[in-house]
């Protein structure tokens, strides 16, 4: 367990001291609280529901969410009750403001995750799918870059949030073919 989280650490360090820039960071934070409280992930899943089309795909990306708060935030956080790392790893700097929960998993990557595994399942075709993942990855990125998350905490919040999207298209079903 040692090993772990000296890897971890070293992660979040090799970060700070080879991918922190001053005009990258602006961007990484937007990204990030794009995220908070599922906002962006709320917005594209309540556009969805406007279109007949997309409306089940609008309802799974919302049910995701739920059930990934559920699980992550409420359950896992606080069983694992894992410190932050901007508190334990000698030398790396937080940016941004400190979090008031745990750290394990990544609420932020779970419910990215979620969001778009749900709608991606629930959705027939179309680029937006793809787009989904790609914005949930680069926000699970941003966790790490501002120092908020180690990355088992960003592993942990993938490997949930795919399973909450996945459980969540099921209940709601693929639609019409």
């Amino acid at each position: 367990m040692q090993a772990l989280l000296a890897l971890d650490g070293n992660i979040l360090l090799w970060i700070q001291e080879n991918l922190r820039a001053d005009w990258l960071t602006p961007v990484m934070l937007f990204i990030t609280r794009l995220g908070g409280l599922g906002k962006i992930w709320i917005a594209i899943s309540l556009v969805l529901l406007c279109f007949k089309k997309t409306r089940r795909a609008g309802i799974a990306g919302l049910l995701g969410l739920f059930l990934s708060l559920v699980v992550n935030n409420l359950l896992l956080k606080n069983l694992f009750a894992r410190t932050r790392p901007y508190e334990i790893v000698e030398g790396l700097a937080l940016i941004g403001k400190q979090a008031s929960d745990f750290s394990f998993p990544s609420g932020h990557t779970g419910s990215a995750f979620a969001a778009a595994t749900a709608i991606f399942i629930t959705l027939k075709h179309g680029r937006l799918r793809w787009l989904l993942f790609v914005l949930a990855a680069l926000m699970a990125f941003t966790r790490l870059y501002i120092g908020i998350h180690f990355p088992t905490d960003i592993l942990g919040g993938l490997i949930t949030g795919i399973l909450c999207g996945v459980a969540v298209a099921l209940i709601v079903g693929k639609g019409k073919k």
